[in-house]
């Protein structure tokens, strides 16, 4: 298949100096044409032929439609051409509605036209035909004509903009023009979001198919051109041009535009084939987490957590989101409880009020009820919409407070719900922060009264948890704003190039080797020498110093405490001469002598190589319990001390490493230190290491030492990921 085109040029840019000013893009004519036809269409109703025309302007499109067919003279209302060729004029796009076995001839008829964009529908897949070329067939086609195509196997796409729907499934729901750029390689979801969900508005929809000439990441790139896109949206089962995905991401976090992801048909990273810890723990799509993490991507799980994100992104500027915490406002205070229950496990926190603001809200409660964040504000219902309205307004005013949220089952025909809703509007609209809705239970009936207030600004997000992980997101997006990603000092050159030099060589690094490689970046390690024999361990065994490891090292050996190759707390010569022979007779002469480091809390640093993005590293709860712990965090390098200070506390393990029961705190800063350095080691020759553990470091008051280290070059192995 073909690689993406470059879609972006000088000539298709939206000026830095004047944002909003758009100018011609080279996918205009695919998601912006100003005419279309219609090749397969059809006065059969309930039909895909008759659908994909008597749809596509239902939604006020003013351009030009063209339906094609030799046996119609009229379709939908529309006058009906014979072929495209006989349509009068330019034609910018066509839709093509037909079988497998008759799209390559509408195609080049198309290029013929001068047509320069398709949608095709059906998935152009005859290989079980005796035809596995097809494909092929199209992709060489549009390259040579740079033809833009939507599919093939799409769902088709929508541009409420514009007004415009190329699509051949009936909706009537009307799709009026919002701000969320949604662009899905499932054409399941696509229905599912587009055409179910009336308070998602979307500045366009696109079912990317098969991506056969335009790819997921072409698509952002031409949303983030648009001024009116907000927050876009990826259902993405694969990223088909990982560079060109990463700069959309780029220059999403450059322009402040959230990007939400739900990620599925994960790439499984196979603990059977990985030869280090770090390979076995990474676990499935690991590489994409590191990139979401990376670029401050908003990831998602489910529909619905897709759903809510979308929504709240869209109602909300994040980026100008007012500091401050969550206020939280319900009607029940068994409701209450069960949210606070899961805002704990969401790592969602709720502000902590003044007294001021407490006094305020004790002049509007009802006997019985606390002045507290949160709040149960429910009491006797006597004049309770203005003693809601006085107490959310005293909440969201409350400097500690970022965003404020009801927590209520609303349902259409409930004046308690109707009056809930007309203070909260109010109350939001006298504030410059937000305010948000989340009913706990989403089988409740409010599709009318939810709809009100959507259009009122209040987003409306089904299901507790769905909208606290919304909120937390949202908080979570403005504070990565306000930090700035800090450089690392640059490498010795010399350091870089010796060591280039040596990863290119076709064999692993021995443990001496790659323990020597961590030191010239920085992370302390204990002192080491390799023997062979009898009398050069006696006389390494000084430069060691007592009380010392002694490890076999022999070649192909990668954990070697699981061959019974480890002696710990050797403290003199006898013990160390034993147990170098008991070594020698059942591994080999090769080992290494290792100072003996005071232990502590057992941390891994660990870097895999993937084929799709290159490598990314790994923090992880080290020891011989790291593959049955699973406690890491993945990023891409390089990053700062900083941002690796802020990976350490997602770690189960920061718990201990806190310090407790006599045992003082890690230096949580010297580990910050040592990961980030551990990054630019990444980020300076990742592309010739395999993968590599560096497991245990002991963490501890006074630093971080490294213990052990393995590294496998990628001159001796094939990516297995």
């Amino acid at each position: 298949m073909q690689e993406s085109s470059n879609l972006y040029n000088v000539n298709a840019v939206v000026s830095e100096t004047a944002p909003h000013v758009v100018h011609p893009h080279l996918l205009d004519p695919l998601l912006r044409p100003t005419s279309v036809a219609f090749i397969g269409a059809s006065n059969r109703p309930q039909t895909l032929g008759n659908i994909m025309v008597s749809t596509a302007a239902v939604d006020g499109y003013p351009g030009a439609l063209y339906p094609v067919n030799p046996k119609e003279s009229m379709i939908s209302g529309l006058p009906c051409f014979p072929d495209i060729a006989s349509i009068p004029g330019q034609v910018e796009h066509v839709v093509i509605g037909l079988a497998d076995q008759r799209i390559e001839q509408a195609l080049h008829e198309a290029i013929e036209k001068g047509v320069r964009a398709a949608t095709i529908f059906t998935g152009c897949d005859m290989s079980d035909q005796g035809d596995d070329k097809l494909l092929y067939r199209l992709s060489d086609m549009a390259r040579e004509a740079g033809l833009h195509i939507c599919g093939p196997n799409s769902m088709g796409l929508l541009n409420p903009t514009i007004g415009l729907r190329l699509n051949g499934y009936a909706s009537p729901i009307p799709l009026k023009p919002g701000n969320i750029a949604l662009i899905l390689q499932s054409g399941s979801a696509f229905s599912a979001l587009a055409y179910n969900h009336p308070r998602l508005r979307f500045s366009f929809c696109v079912s990317t198919g098969r991506e056969l000439a335009t790819r997921s990441e072409d698509y952002m790139l031409w949303a983030l051109e648009q001024p009116e896109t907000k927050v876009i949206g990826l259902f993405q089962e694969t990223a088909r041009d990982p560079a060109r995905f990463i700069t959309a991401l780029e220059r999403a976090r450059q322009r402040s535009i959230p990007v939400v992801v739900l990620k599925v048909g994960k790439t499984e990273l196979s603990a059977h084939f990985a030869s280090s810890h770090s390979g076995a723990i990474a676990g499935d799509a690991a590489a994409y987490e590191a990139v979401f993490r990376s670029y401050g991507v908003v990831a998602t799980s489910t529909l619905d957590e897709f759903g809510a994100c979308l929504q709240i992104f869209s109602k909300v500027d994040a980026a100008r989101l007012p500091d401050g915490l969550l206020a939280g406002v319900h009607d029940s205070g068994g409701e209450r409880e069960m949210v606070v229950d899961l805002a704990e496990r969401e790592g969602v926190f709720y502000a902590d009020i003044s007294k001021a603001t407490k006094a305020k809200l004790s002049a509007n409660l009802d006997s019985g009820l606390k002045p507290e964040n949160p709040l149960d504000v429910w009491g006797s219902g006597h004049e309770f919409e203005r003693k809601v309205e006085n107490c959310m307004k005293a909440l969201i005013d409350d400097p500690a407070t970022g965003a404020l949220a009801l927590f209520q089952d609303i349902r259409d025909g409930s004046y308690v719900a109707t009056g809930f809703l007309s203070a909260l509007r109010r109350v939001s609209k006298s504030s410059n922060k937000p305010a948000i809705i989340v009913s706990n239970y989403a089988g409740v009936r409010h599709g009318t009264i939810a709809l009100e207030a959507v259009e009122a600004g209040l987003p409306v997000i089904e299901g507790s948890q769905e909208g606290l992980k919304a909120i937390r997101e949202l908080f979570a997006f403005r504070d990565r704003q306000k930090v700035s990603r800090g450089s690392l000092p640059a490498t010795s050159p010399e350091i870089v190039s010796r060591w280039r030099t040596r990863l290119s060589e076709p064999n692993d690094l021995s443990e001496a080797e790659a323990l020597a490689l961590i030191a010239d970046y920085g992370i302390a390690t204990p002192r080491v020498v390799e023997v062979d024999t009898l009398e050069a361990l006696r006389n390494a065994v000084p430069e060691v110093g007592l009380p010392l490891v002694l490890k076999t090292a022999a070649p192909g050996i990668k954990h070697k405490s699981d061959v019974a190759g480890v002696f710990l707390g050797l403290t003199d010569m006898a013990s160390i001469e034993l147990a170098y022979r008991e070594i020698a007779v059942r591994l080999g002469p090769q080992a290494i002598l290792e100072e003996m480091l005071p232990s502590g809390i057992e941390l891994a640093f660990g870097l895999v190589q993937d084929e799709t993005f290159g490598p990314f590293v790994i923090m992880a709860a080290g020891g011989i319990w790291i593959e049955a712990l699973e406690d890491r965090v993945v990023a891409l390098p390089p990053f700062d001390q900083a941002e690796a200070r802020g990976m350490i506390d997602e770690l189960r393990i920061r718990r201990q490493l806190g310090g407790g029961r006599g045992v003082p705190p890690a230096d949580l800063d010297a580990i910050a230190q040592a990961f980030s350095r551990f990054s630019q080691l990444a980020a300076d020759l990742g592309d010739l290491i395999f993968e590599m553990d560096v497991n245990p470091l002991f963490a501890r008051a006074d630093g971080i030492r490294a213990v052990d280290a393995l590294l496998s070059v990628c001159a001796t192995r094939t990516p297995n990921i």
